[in-house]
């Protein structure tokens, strides 16, 4: 799956206003603006015998970010699937137009959500978490790829 920056699915005030019309976009729109935190932590759920991190970016002049993401060794996992992190970051920095801060997560889902203003699971329409699950496992991961 080609490499897109979140914020070309960025929602409309009517999908910020109406939580079952944000549900009803695609997968791919859903997980990459509104539901990315919730990919990320599912996907850490999925693969616990792995050494999956969270991080996120935010503009260099800002202190919220806006786009979260899985990360295993040298890659990413978003609503694009596997690439690698740098090429994630520099998409999303193409796009938006200006500089752009990786910055590690450390916090579980439930303090990253009150820290940074973004929804817990209850607050979504339906629970996307088992959306999450079939949208991660629609992709082999890194791990995985050897020949």
């Amino acid at each position: 799956m080609d490499l897109e920056a979140a914020s070309l699915y960025r929602r409309t005030q009517a999908e910020r206003d109406d939580q079952f019309l944000s549900w009803q976009r695609t997968d791919r729109a859903f997980f990459a603006s509104g539901a990315c935190h919730i990919l990320a932590w599912t996907c850490r759920e999925l693969y616990p015998a792995q050494s999956i991190g969270i991080a996120a970016v935010r503009a260099a002049d800002e202190d919220q970010v806006f786009h979260t993401f899985a990360t295993w060794n040298e890659w990413a996992f978003d609503h694009c699937g596997w690439h690698p992190a740098d090429d994630l970051v520099n998409v999303n920095q193409d796009f938006v137009g200006c500089p752009l801060v990786r910055v590690e997560i450390g916090a579980d889902l439930a303090e990253f959500c009150r820290q940074h203003y973004h929804r817990m699971p209850h607050h979504y329409y339906d629970d996307p978490r088992p959306r999450a699950r079939d949208y991660v496992r629609r992709f082999d991961p890194p791990w995985s790829w050897r020949a």
